[in-house]
């Protein structure tokens, strides 16, 4: 089905891709990440970091972890905007809370906190099936409004 997100809302965006009714962000083949739900305000995907994401001592890199969660908080701040609407974050901060393990897949969730005419402040989770957690971030975005 050929869809234009350009007539969609940040929700139906979102739920769209999870459908695999148009295709995800390019930056789901970098870090290996899809869509597992979706609704106003939280998304929740699954990433399992690889080899190609280690540092040099053959740890996973903390990019990992910082790119799914921009990515979750993000996404959930998109669940909230109106047709022609976009962001951009600003703010990021993450917290590593403990080594991110390889080839496991792990669940991110994303949730807004605050939602205004100019900005989306979100949290997000990286945590294993039995809901160990191994980083935490804040998000900060800052609404884009497109319409003229």
């Amino acid at each position: 089905m050929n869809m234009s997100i350009e007539k969609m809302s940040g929700l139906e965006i979102m739920q769209a891709m999870i459908e695999g009714k148009i295709p995800p962000a390019t930056i789901a083949k970098t870090i290996p990440m899809r869509g597992i739900s979706v609704e106003r305000g939280r998304v929740i995907f699954e990433a399992t970091a690889d080899d190609r994401h280690l540092n040099p001592l053959g740890g996973v890199h903390g990019g990992f972890a910082s790119t799914v969660l921009d990515s979750v908080t993000g996404c959930a701040v998109h669940t909230l905007l109106d047709l022609g609407v976009g962001y951009g974050t600003v703010d990021l901060n993450v917290k590593m809370l403990r080594a991110i393990p390889k080839n496991v897949p792990l669940l991110a969730e994303g949730r807004v906190i605050h939602i205004s005419k100019s900005l989306g402040v979100s949290e997000g989770t990286l945590k294993d099936s039995e809901g160990k957690i191994y980083a935490y971030a804040t998000a900060t975005c800052m609404i884009l409004n497109n319409k003229r």
